[in-house]
């Protein structure tokens, strides 16, 4: 495996507790990988530690070199409910922001800087409400945007906090279909999920976390009694047939 992303022993202490505990893992150029566990897993802090937005211990390397050093290359595209979505600012601009921040924020982006955004905006079929504030925006549509913004940046390597919550399905299959496009050009993506049954089968790869990473793995090897009931708990009764585990126990 050519790797793309390198974790060693990452840790995160927030108030005295132990959020996330000595995580390691590598992953390669062009995976798609669904980071799963129950609420407060640290799964978010997980994604904010490797981008050096949290304090944390241990080390986080990106094509053999620290991340932290090369940002521009990482996109993050975080949760929906961190936004704020009373802030006047149109479609364009927030994809456009990726783009100020590489010329920096008091220069006006180049014509091909621009051209991307515009390019950006066109894949994900919003250039039509560019100019339209955030706030007026479906929640698939506000998720585009951000997903253009990322897309706007050229990054190798995307962070998706929970992109699937609260969207239409014409957004997620459209999603769907620019990850595969992206895994074509050999970008990784790391996509936090609070997804069950089939929908896991679409990532390469699942990171089951509960503090520490418990599993590493394709989907059906991650997904089995054992490691769900020590990630959750007893929890639902994962044999039922009407559970969101069932697909995965037949």
């Amino acid at each position: 495996m050519d790797v793309m992303l390198e974790v060693q022993n990452l840790s995160v202490n927030y108030r005295g507790r132990q959020a996330l505990e000595d995580v390691s893992l590598a992953l390669g150029a062009g995976e798609l990988v669904g980071l799963i566990g129950p609420n407060g897993a640290g799964k978010s802090t997980l994604l904010q530690a490797m981008l050096g937005l949290v304090p944390c211990r241990g080390q986080v390397l990106f094509q053999g070199a620290p991340l932290r050093r090369q940002r521009r290359s990482v996109a993050y595209v975080p949760q929906r409910s961190r936004i704020d979505w009373d802030y006047p600012i149109t479609a364009g601009q927030v994809a456009t922001m990726a783009q100020s921040a590489l010329a920096g924020w008091f220069r006006q982006p180049s014509q091909q800087a621009r051209q991307r955004v515009t390019v950006a905006l066109e894949r994900v079929d919003l250039l039509h409400l560019c100019d339209r504030p955030i706030g007026q925006l479906s929640g698939g549509q506000q998720q585009r945007v951000f997903l253009a913004r990322a897309l706007a940046q050229g990054a190798d390597l995307l962070l998706l906090d929970e992109p699937f919550t609260g969207i239409d399905k014409k957004t997620e299959a459209l999603m769907l279909g620019i990850f595969t496009e992206l895994q074509a050009e050999g970008k990784t993506m790391v996509v936090c999920s609070h997804e069950w049954g089939n929908a896991l089968n679409r990532y390469d790869r699942l990171l089951l976390l509960n503090r520490r990473l418990l599993a590493n793995d394709t989907p059906s090897a991650v997904m089995t009694f054992d490691n769900i009931q020590q990630a959750y708990g007893q929890g639902p009764q994962l044999s039922d047939s009407t559970s969101p585990y069932a697909d995965f126990f037949c």
